[in-house]
């Protein structure tokens, strides 16, 4: 198919319009929409994030696109930057199995800083989220990524390039020039970092969206790219494999948007712990037994998901890469939200002695891609030789398994809440649901700054 597959996906991008999007594929964009946002406001907090965001003036002048969670303000590019580095930094914003990774968080702040200075509408703004979202996914469905690659930023590049080209008015040939410009500006990571803990790892989705725009605007200037950036990428360096034909499988008779079929996390960790979580969660309701009578804990995971076996992370962001530490902090602290991976339950010795019990095993089968093969599988043995064990296939949240409309948002409250107040949560969750009446997305924008 050579190059084929990319005029294909340009053209798609290129004549797809609001009216074109089915009333499910709309609202599941006002609800990833309202997630991300609220992602990006919990994590505006975080220490380093505030310290960047004061940075971000000095770094890329004083603009008019405001940094969430904060009062100053910057430039389109910088803005995007420190949004997106917020937003993944609690681990608490959606993504897609079938393509892997976050495409919102990679494609959410670039559209809305973009929007932000064009002054576009809701649908404009939601427009561009579904198409940036729908070729990520389909980036990554088509790519076989190395083990020992961490997929945050490569793939997001390329989305948030569509989703800013989307916005500026580009035709098919400028789309496609933008995607092949931001593939050879992918940020190329390993896991070491998510491992670690080094925050580093955050910036990820930050260097995608800064990235993604700056792409168009090198079309713009005169650059060019290769003729095949994607299949360049990842067929000679981080993939394994590339497929084209499934980037654009059932593109011309599309059925469904990508963003209609993501997850949403209900816990604030890895991916990789979630089925492993609800696991122990649905062991835990079923069966009564006290923590001190477990003897070990036997879990199933993807292949990929062995270098998840820390049992002694040292610091708030390799919680959310230890299955056994999440395990741990299930069982003893009865929760797995945000406040369960905080720095302060870090020694809990509870925690430590269960994590210790944790055992990882590989299972070639498993695959976050599959639906008709467990995610995870785990076994929780005891000192009175009782064995309990259970298997997950989709994990709550996702599509497969759905959350109500009612726990999404308040997830949203929750994590937004504490930033901008509730009156104004409240505020921007009712704006969101009505986004396509919305002429001016500063109507939405003023509500997320800082107080």
């Amino acid at each position: 198919m050579s190059s084929d597959y990319l005029d294909l996906v340009a053209s798609f991008v290129h004549s797809t319009h609001w009216e074109d999007l089915s009333e499910a594929t709309r609202d599941a964009a006002k609800n990833v929409l309202m997630d991300t946002l609220g992602a990006i406001l919990a994590g505006s907090q975080l220490h380093q994030n505030a310290s960047l965001a004061k940075l971000a003036p000095h770094l890329g002048g004083v603009g008019d696109i405001p940094l969430f969670g904060h009062t100053m303000r910057t430039t389109t590019l910088v803005a995007a930057l420190v949004n997106a580095t917020a937003g993944v930094s609690l681990e608490v914003d959606e993504g897609n199995r079938l393509g892997g990774g976050h495409p919102s968080i990679h494609v959410t702040p670039a559209a809305i800083a973009i929007a932000e200075e064009l002054k576009s509408s809701g649908p404009d703004l939601l427009l561009s989220l579904v198409l940036g979202y729908e070729v990520v996914s389909r980036i990554g469905s088509g790519t076989t990524i190395r083990l020992d690659v961490h997929s945050h930023g490569t793939w997001g590049t390329i989305g948030s390039a569509v989703a800013t080209a989307k916005l500026m008015g580009f035709d098919a040939a400028k789309i496609l020039q933008s995607m092949n410009m931001a593939s050879s500006m992918s940020p190329a990571n390993t896991w070491t970092p998510c491992i670690e803990g080094a925050t580093i790892r955050n910036l990820y989705p930050g260097r995608s969206c800064f990235n993604g725009i700056l792409a168009c605007h090198l079309v713009e200037s005169g650059f060019t790219g290769v003729r095949d950036g994607p299949g360049d990428l990842y067929t000679n360096l981080l993939g394994q494999e590339f497929a084209p034909d499934i980037v654009v499988e059932g593109l011309s008779h599309l059925k469904a948007y990508r963003i209609e079929r993501n997850y949403f996390k209900t816990h604030a960790c890895c991916l990789y712990n979630h089925p492993v979580l609800d696991a122990v969660e649905s062991i835990v309701s079923k069966y009564e037994f006290a923590i001190d009578e477990i003897i070990s804990i036997r879990v199933h995971v993807p292949p990929i998901a062995l270098i998840l076996d820390n049992p002694e992370p040292d610091n708030m962001l390799a919680t959310k890469f230890s299955i056994p530490y999440a395990i741990g902090a299930a069982l003893v602290l009865g929760k797995t939200d945000v406040t369960a991976f905080q720095i302060d339950h870090i020694d809990n010795p509870g925690i430590q002695e269960i994590a210790r019990k944790v055992h990882l095993e590989s299972d070639s089968g498993m695959d976050f891609r599959r639906y008709d093969y467990p995610s995870a599988k785990v076994s929780i043995e005891l000192s009175d030789y009782r064995n309990f064990e259970e298997s997950v296939i989709a994990q709550y949240g996702d599509a497969e398994h759905p959350i109500t409309q009612v726990e999404l948002e308040t997830k949203f409250l929750t994590l937004a809440t504490e930033v901008i107040g509730r009156d104004r949560a409240k505020a921007v969750l009712e704006m969101v649901q009505c986004l396509e009446i919305v002429t001016d997305i500063t109507e939405l924008t003023r509500l997320l700054i800082g107080s």
